[in-house]
């Protein structure tokens, strides 16, 4: 296995640019069970309380990457880079900045829970950021707040 280092966010985001991929040099394979969200993926259908969401919503321009190997997880989206070891560990999970300002710190254990990729927030019990795939499309639950179904483009 090459080791490749764990990458953060750059101070102030990564700005209107994608940096380059983080895994692009790794060749592991997907640890077993662990569904295939490898792609680019843009948001179709953003929803709040059921309801679509007003379009002027930024959500709705929602472009997010996602790499992965063996457990681990990268995703790429909104300024941030949050790289994670999908062990339900802080220690291996997101240890970051939020995207809201790319100041806070941001502390997420991650784990695949029937084919579910579940982020845990510490200190915010109850909050639980998913992603599963239905059918082709890749769906986002950002706890009760809201829910984006993706198409990939890639």
């Amino acid at each position: 296995m090459l080791e490749i280092p764990k990458a953060f966010t750059p101070t102030g985001g990564y700005g209107t640019e994608m940096p380059a991929p983080v895994l692009a040099n790794c060749t592991d394979a997907l640890a077993n069970n662990i569904p295939d969200f490898r792609g680019l993926w843009r948001a179709i259908d953003v929803r709040v309380n059921g309801e679509v969401a007003p379009a002027t919503l930024k959500v709705w321009q929602h472009l997010e990457r996602i790499e992965q190997a063996g457990n681990r997880v990268v995703i790429t989206a909104g300024g941030v880079l949050h790289d994670m070891y999908a062990d339900g560990t802080f220690e291996n999970g997101i240890n970051d900045v939020m995207a809201a300002d790319f100041v806070t710190p941001l502390y997420v254990a991650a784990t695949f829970e029937n084919d579910v990729l579940v982020l845990r927030p510490r200190g915010l019990e109850g909050i639980e950021v998913k992603r599963w795939l239905d059918g082709a499309h890749l769906i986002w639950e950002y706890s009760t707040f809201f829910t984006v179904r993706l198409e990939r483009l890639t």
